[in-house]
């Protein structure tokens, strides 16, 4: 009777040792998976060419460009405009934290890992011009040439979050004069299907509170929730609240499982 006592004990022995050997290569592949995804990703030279329809925006009164750009080889105009365009419309949200998340600002977006979509608006524009631009698909932005004026962009990097493959959008950053004309709307759709064709399983952001405009933009315009890992769901308070907007099963259950539908 001891000996079969102890044949069973070692038999669940041996299944517990045989399961928790399954879960962590199991683990180890899904970890192995999420970097290679990240890897391809990143590797994108032009996430753009993908979708040569939104390499162009066009209202009555306005015409733009897209292009795709990277954060090291960012030209000192274009930093500096990026630097005027951040201080110009996010200062008041910041409020008394500006002047160190300026910093932090600045040190990111000349990061290796940073991806950016360039938006020119190009007066007076016709079929063989967009055509010319069109075939360029370049890397790289200047500010300065025949793209036309700079008027937006956007910032964003493949990341992982909670054990996730995302696209975070660092920056979505429009000049006063190109709101209000869907503009950012359009961006953001095309965010959304780079962040798909790249095998991501959401679409992560952080607003300010205080920033009421782009909280009611995010939240009843695009229908993006706030996620379980904001801080707010935490009982935390802070000045911010972390959104997203996910893809499929997995996403939805870790990053907008606290989200009330």
């Amino acid at each position: 009777m001891e000996a079969e006592k102890r044949m069973e004990s070692n038999k669940k022995s041996d299944n517990n040792r045989d399961k928790k050997t399954t879960t962590r290569k199991e683990i180890l592949e899904k970890k192995k998976n999420i970097k290679e995804i990240i890897e391809a990703a990143v590797s994108q030279k032009d996430p753009l060419s993908s979708f040569p329809t939104f390499r162009h925006y066009s209202t009555k009164d306005l015409s733009v460009y897209l292009e795709s750009g990277c954060g090291d080889s960012l030209s000192s105009p274009v930093k500096q405009y990026i630097q005027n365009l951040l201080k110009v419309n996010m200062e008041a949200s910041y409020g008394t934290e500006w002047p160190v998340e300026e910093k932090v600002k600045r040190r990111e977006m000349g990061s290796s890992e940073a991806r950016y979509i360039f938006v020119y608006e190009i007066s007076n524009m016709d079929a063989n011009i967009m055509l010319k631009l069109s075939k360029k698909g370049r890397c790289n932005a200047d500010g300065i040439d025949d793209k036309g004026h700079l008027a937006a962009f956007v910032h964003y990097r493949f990341t992982i979050e909670e054990e996730i493959p995302v696209l975070y959008v660092y920056e979505l950053q429009l000049e006063h004069r190109v709101q209000g004309k869907g503009l950012g709307k359009f961006l953001m759709v095309l965010i959304e299907l780079i962040a798909q064709k790249s095998k991501m399983s959401a679409v992560v952001l952080t607003v300010q509170k205080a920033n009421t405009i782009a909280m009611n933009f995010y939240r009843n315009k695009l229908r993006y929730l706030i996620s379980t890992v904001s801080p707010s769901q935490m009982g935390l308070q802070t000045n911010y609240e972390l959104l997203c907007k996910s893809f499929d099963f997995e996403a939805k259950s870790i990053l907008e499982g606290g989200e009330d539908k």
